[in-house]
């Protein structure tokens, strides 16, 4: 998966990385603010779920303490890296910010 995770974050455009987990109640509010978003934001970012649970090294890689905790890579790059629900308008203006940088 880590080489897999390479190449999704080696993007143009950017890449939103939900890290999450079955058991996390706030996770499931954020998984359904996150199909908002996708929908206000369609081809410019493509937005990504990893389970905490199942691919360990990743989170851990990439520092996550806490879920649900959102990424945002852009050519390999992290921009953007929070813990917490975000809403919806929050992320909808990071992802426009980002693809227009």
């Amino acid at each position: 998966m880590s080489q897999k995770f390479q190449e999704l974050i080696d993007s143009e455009r950017p890449v939103l990385i939900d890290f999450f987990a079955t058991w996390c109640g706030p996770c499931k509010v954020q998984s359904s603010v996150l199909n908002t978003v996708k929908e206000n934001i369609g081809d410019l970012a493509r937005i990504v779920k990893i389970d905490i649970d199942q691919f360990p090294a990743i989170a851990a890689e990439y520092g996550v303490r806490g879920v649900p905790t959102l990424a945002i890579f852009k050519n390999k790059e992290l921009l953007y890296k929070q813990s917490g629900v975000h809403d919806v308008n929050t992320l909808t203006n990071l992802l426009q910010d980002f693809a227009k940088s």
